[in-house]
């Protein structure tokens, strides 16, 4: 099994996802260690002086203003946890949990937090053994970072609370750690509040939904494609000198997939003889331009991912040439906020033109010739009409769910936390706009392909003909009476997120962009 070994230096998002979705082993290198213990030794000193530093030796938030005993330090911290762990709601998923225990476990190691090492290494063996903190979907305002989210992973440190095991079944935290020779944890000076205070969930949920867009814009140009295709479209409006004059590097890449997808196609621009078209519709010669500005929007929102990875998110945090530890507010989400925002904007608007296409090949006045709705008999038969209400209905929610999340605040913590980021939120709902997209184009795929295999005497482009022999193989029965179609849209779906298509597809246009 690949081991992603923890420094104090960036992790990479290959390594997010190692750990997150693959279950890849962690390890801490003998540098990490160095550094926590270094970092450790100047809180303890500072733990020993009678001034008071906020985290160490005083409470928390707006109660920031009481100077604890040693005395009480211990129980200080426990409590932070216990009482931060206030999430409520449906658990969510074991790899968005995993990621943020990670990214929490990368920003230890860092050396800027003054954790001890061995805090460090049962993080490290609980993510290895596999045992996933409970934790809830509301309790985040992005605000002091993910607080309640990182409570609950916390929690299951000090053997509290529950957790789900390797097996999938939930238990108590406590019989877990001990199942696996992993004991609890007490904490210790700073160390409660270092394991709640970052951005980690919102920044792990950024990275996975990075991946999963950047295959669903390559898929989205192939579904474009093979929608321009079935239309009788022209593909001359994917002239790399069209592009080269609007040098947007999303566009061009976009129009340079679809271009050799179309490659060697029979279908396009040349049978216009009975409704003779200067030019296409917007949802199709505008393919490249809205899929184009999502791509550029993915790589701006990568540079942000990128440049968070190599962030140390905590407050206070211990600043190891100086020799102290000091208050700051970069455990604020803003900027992760702001790009997982704009990224459901992008997913909201590459569904929306991918739906005008479905649309388009469904009604008999625009789709040249195609049968109503791509239906046997029209009339007895209904065709694709109610797959296109579906794909009207996923449309209209991420349109719902393109609305800000980081343009809200409600203060908390009696004024303390007076400006939120809600980055949590925008991850949260960004989420269910990868899943919404996924299926918006699955229609597309199983409509356009339909109506090209209607395209009698016609032949279509060979990474067309793999698209659509993909389709088939994933499941999804081709044109015929009406059946039962929730089946085959979900092949559909399989397809495209299983990545069966875009795979097909490169076997004959080698790596697409």
């Amino acid at each position: 099994m690949h081991t992603v070994v923890v420094g104090t230096s960036a992790v990479t998002t290959a390594d997010v996802l190692a750990v997150a979705r693959d279950g890849a082993r962690t390890e801490l290198s003998g540098e990490a260690l160095a550094a926590l213990a270094a970092a450790r030794e100047i809180v303890d000193a500072l733990a020993a002086k009678p001034d008071p530093v906020y985290g160490v030796s005083t409470g928390f938030g707006a109660l920031a203003t009481r100077h604890i005993g040693q005395e009480l330090r211990t129980r200080l911290q426990r409590n932070i946890v216990r009482s931060h762990a206030a999430g409520m709601g449906p658990r969510v998923e074991r790899e968005v949990v995993r990621a943020l225990m990670f990214l929490r476990l990368k920003t230890v190691c860092s050396g800027h937090t003054g954790v001890r090492p061995e805090v460090a290494r049962t993080m490290a063996d609980i993510l290895n053994a596999g045992i996933t903190p409970v934790v809830h979907e509301y309790g985040s305002l992005g605000c002091s970072g993910d607080l309640a989210p990182l409570s609950h992973c916390a929690l299951t440190l000090m053997g509290e609370g529950e957790a789900e095991g390797p097996d999938g079944v939930v238990r108590p935290a406590a019989e877990l750690l001990a199942e696996h020779g992993i004991a609890p944890v007490e904490l210790r000076e700073k160390e409660g509040l270092a394991l709640l205070n970052g951005t980690d969930g919102m920044l792990g949920m950024l990275i996975m939904a990075l991946a999963d867009l950047e295959a669903l814009y390559t898929a989205a140009d192939i579904t474009a494609a093979l929608s321009l295709e079935a239309l009788l479209g022209t593909d001359k409006v994917l002239a790399p000198e069209l592009h080269a004059i609007r040098p947007h590097p999303g566009q061009a890449a976009s129009a340079a997939n679809m271009l050799a997808v179309l490659r060697g196609s029979g279908l396009t621009g040349h049978h216009q003889g009975d409704a003779p078209r200067v030019q296409d519709a917007y949802s199709v010669r505008c393919a490249p331009q809205v899929a184009g500005a999502g791509r550029d929007t993915l790589a701006h929102a990568r540079l942000v991912a990128e440049r968070e990875l190599a962030s140390a998110v905590d407050n206070p945090v211990v600043l190891p040439g100086e020799g102290r530890v000091e208050s700051n507010g970069n455990f604020h989400g803003a900027p992760v906020a702001y790009v997982l925002d704009f990224l459901a904007i992008a997913a909201a608007d590459l569904a929306s033109i991918a739906e005008r296409r479905t649309d388009r090949l469904l009604d008999k006045n625009r789709s040249h010739g195609l049968p109503p709705f791509l239906a046997d008999d029209a009339g007895v038969d209904s065709g694709l009409m109610i797959a296109q209400y579906t794909q009207a209905a996923l449309v209209s929610e991420m349109k719902r769910l393109a609305v800000p999340a980081s343009v809200d605040s409600i203060p908390s913590s009696a004024m303390q936390e007076d400006h939120v980021s809600m980055g949590w939120s925008a991850a949260r709902k960004l989420r269910t706009a990868v899943d919404s997209l996924t299926r918006v184009l699955a229609i597309e795929l199983y409509t356009a392909a339909r109506a090209v295999e209607l395209r009698e005497g016609l032949t279509p482009a060979p990474a067309t003909r793999a698209a659509i022999a993909a389709l088939r193989e994933a499941g999804a029965e081709g044109p015929g009476p009406d059946r039962f179609l929730a089946p085959d849209l979900a092949a559909a779906e399989t397809c495209v997120r299983a990545g069966a298509l875009v795979a097909a597809v490169q076997t004959v246009t080698g790596t697409l962009r």
